[in-house]
């Protein structure tokens, strides 16, 4: 049984870690392809995407846990502590867009092929991969802290460089668009949002980890 698990969580990150970096390639291709500013600005905003950061730490998380598992990284990586945060943070992609950013545009052809995967299947896929194979014990409350480390980062990296550059990647921190006061109370609510996720996923872990003790 234990085999037949093993083997089956090998094929899984084999396939999300090929989906995930063939839809990274895809998007920036199609991003290059599609420019209309110098090739170096187009770099650094495609990496400005937090869609393209998360996935990213999900293909490494993927790619690492197939060919390294016993490795630093590995070790890192297989922790319930990062596949819980890393699963929270491909599930605000996949919210975010669903909810508010899919309304605003109509991608076609691969581009909606990249976008669907992005921010669809590869969500969806490791949320599956943390349902069924990521270790659950060991996690407190105090665990949603640390988490939000990552988008308070994001945020200000983001809000800094759209002061120099005029380059916001979404429209709800968009501060040309809405000014500051807005926009910071939009981030405001999407850390409140990132917080009662992360704790609904450590209910989860609870949950899961008293029932296990009682079987």
């Amino acid at each position: 049984m234990k085999k037949i698990t093993t083997k089956a969580k090998q094929i899984f990150l084999m396939i999300g870690a090929t989906i995930t970096w063939f839809a990274i390639g895809l998007q920036f291709y199609l991003i290059i392809l599609n420019r209309v500013e110098a090739v170096p600005e187009t770099i650094v905003r495609f990496f400005s995407f937090y869609t393209i950061l998360t996935n990213i730490l999900v293909a490494l998380c993927l790619t690492v846990l197939l060919l390294k598992p016993n490795s630093r990284w590995g070790n890192f990586f297989s922790r319930p502590n990062a596949l819980t945060a890393i699963t929270i943070y491909i599930a605000v992609v996949g919210i975010l867009y669903n909810l508010i950013l899919r309304q605003i545009w109509n991608p076609e052809g691969f581009q909606r092929v990249a976008d669907e995967l992005l921010h669809v299947v590869i969500p969806l896929l490791f949320i599956l991969y943390w349902c069924i194979f990521a270790p659950k014990a060991g996690l407190g409350w105090k665990n949603a802290f640390p988490w939000l480390i990552y988008p308070l980062i994001y945020a200000i990296y983001i809000l800094f460089r759209g002061a120099l550059s005029g380059f916001y990647p979404y429209p709800f921190i968009d501060v040309n668009a809405l000014g500051y006061n807005t926009v910071l109370l939009n981030s405001v609510g999407l850390f409140i949002g990132f917080f009662l996720l992360s704790l609904l996923f450590i209910a989860i872990t609870k949950a899961v980890s008293r029932r296990n003790a009682n079987t």
